[in-house]
């Protein structure tokens, strides 16, 4: 390959899976890793400085900004670069909150090196990649719009999962209770439940929370 190398940020608080991505995409010709970063907001740091042509983001870092929000930082400046998620994670709970952010693609950890690699120039070139359960759970979110929780239903629902009560989510989201109240009834309507247990054992089992 011939042209400009496509230059690349690794944003991962795991070292070894840092280490395992420049591995990957340093033999392929035509891809450069220029930096790396273990926090989101060193990631949002290092994209700014106007060297980046994809950034491959990690959605859970420690403490701090996630890399969703990361996303969304980093994408909202002129000229950004394109962001790649790259992470193990794929509920609704994620994948929903990270391509709302700006997220040019979105793709697991245990992909092909060859799909990292096609992913990364898809990317760089302005197109989407989403991980084939990715894609399958946005279009059946678009082929039954009225069965599709909302973002903050499922930020709610992961939140009764952790338990809190519904005076404690509403802290939390900086709702009122009454507000709670409603999006978990939109939840049961649209899950066929009528308790809070069966919300979350149902959302869980069609993959729009994670497991705990």
């Amino acid at each position: 390959m011939t042209g400009t190398p496509i230059r690349l940020l690794l944003a991962d608080d795991h070292p070894v899976v840092r280490a395992g991505l420049r591995a990957v995409l340093e033999t392929e010709p035509g891809l450069v890793v220029v930096a790396e970063a273990a926090t989101a907001e060193a990631a949002v740091a290092r994209a700014a400085e106007g060297d980046i042509d994809v950034v491959l983001m990690d959605l859970r870092f420690g403490p701090g900004m996630t890399g969703a929000e990361a996303t969304a930082a980093i994408t909202a400046r002129p000229g950004a670069p394109r962001v790649l998620i790259v992470t193990t994670y794929d509920t609704d709970a994620d994948t929903l909150p990270a391509i709302e952010s700006g997220a040019t693609g979105y793709l697991l950890k245990d992909a092909p090196p060859d799909d990292l690699a096609a992913a990364v120039r898809t990317a760089a070139a302005g197109r989407t990649t989403l991980a084939p359960t990715v894609a399958d759970r946005l279009l059946n979110r678009m082929r039954v719009p009225g069965a599709a929780l909302t973002r903050r239903e499922v930020e709610v629902l992961v939140l009764v999962a952790d338990g809190l009560s519904n005076r404690a989510i509403a802290a939390r989201l900086h709702l009122t209770e009454g507000t709670v109240k409603s999006h978990l009834a939109r939840s049961y309507t649209k899950l066929g439940v009528d308790s809070r247990t069966a919300a979350v054992a149902t959302a869980t089992d069609i993959g729009l929370i994670r497991r705990r």
